[in-house]
């Protein structure tokens, strides 16, 4: 089991049950400082899914969804808190797209991933170039050049590549038109039922058609809802 411990000052956490394969968030908070201003961008937040749940996260702009991604994944520390996780996690899908060097190509990127995570290149790339559906042009071109949705189709395609147990979305699936927005949903809610997904977005009619329970977030704090259709009525109060 991965860790990550607890900063700053305070109680130890305790460990919480374990059932099978799990992703649990513990008390998770961020605080930032601004100006001689506290802004909680994550605010005490708990969770835990097991293999194969699907997790969507509600809330409206600045409601702290993006900074819990960021933290979930482990590219941003939390001011305290911690993951306890027996699963792999992708890096964040978010409209960024942002682990890319832009100054490489799609094929050196590809190359790239391959090797972070010792897997074979060209199987890497046959799948990335079947989903992605880019072209051998545009993979030669280099990333900072491609469009939001080419980007955002590379990240998807590499992220899957990979095979993580938990995938972790930032409002991806708002990138390209509907047919490889549908294509996205079939690969990630269809083909692979047996993989944990956090999703995190602005539409509620998403999250309960594809995600099994709900959190719901305002202003860094959040609240997990069974009743997904409780939760988007509560969400459109906010």
């Amino acid at each position: 089991m991965t860790e990550m411990p607890r900063i700053g000052s305070g109680e130890p956490i305790p460990p919480l049950p374990r059932a099978g394969e799990s992703f649990q968030a513990i008390s998770l908070s961020k605080v930032f400082h601004s100006d001689n201003v506290i802004i909680k961008a994550v605010d005490n937040v708990s969770f835990r899914i097991e293999r194969g749940e699907r997790l969507g996260i509600l809330g409206g702009n600045g409601a702290g969804k993006s900074t819990l991604i960021k933290i979930l994944s482990g590219v941003m520390t939390p001011t305290s808190g911690a993951i306890r996780s027996d699963l792999t996690v992708s890096w964040p899908l978010a409209l960024g797209g942002g682990f890319f060097e832009g100054h490489l190509n799609g094929y050196d990127n590809i190359r790239f991933v391959a090797r972070l995570y010792k897997r074979p290149y060209q199987d890497i790339l046959d799948y990335v170039s079947w989903f992605s559906e880019l072209t051998r042009k545009q993979l030669q071109t280099p990333v900072r050049f491609f469009s939001s949705g080419m980007t955002m189709r590379l990240a998807f395609a590499l992220s899957l590549s990979i095979d993580f147990d938990v995938v972790l979305i930032d409002e991806v699936l708002v990138v390209g038109d509907r047919r490889i927005q549908q294509r996205c949903l079939d690969e990630v809610f269809t083909k692979r039922p047996d993989r944990s997904v956090i999703l995190a977005v602005h539409n509620s009619d998403t999250v309960q058609e594809y995600c099994d329970r709900a959190l719901v977030m305002k202003s860094g704090r959040g609240r997990l809802f069974e009743d997904l259709a409780l939760a988007a009525k509560i969400y459109s109060t906010l």
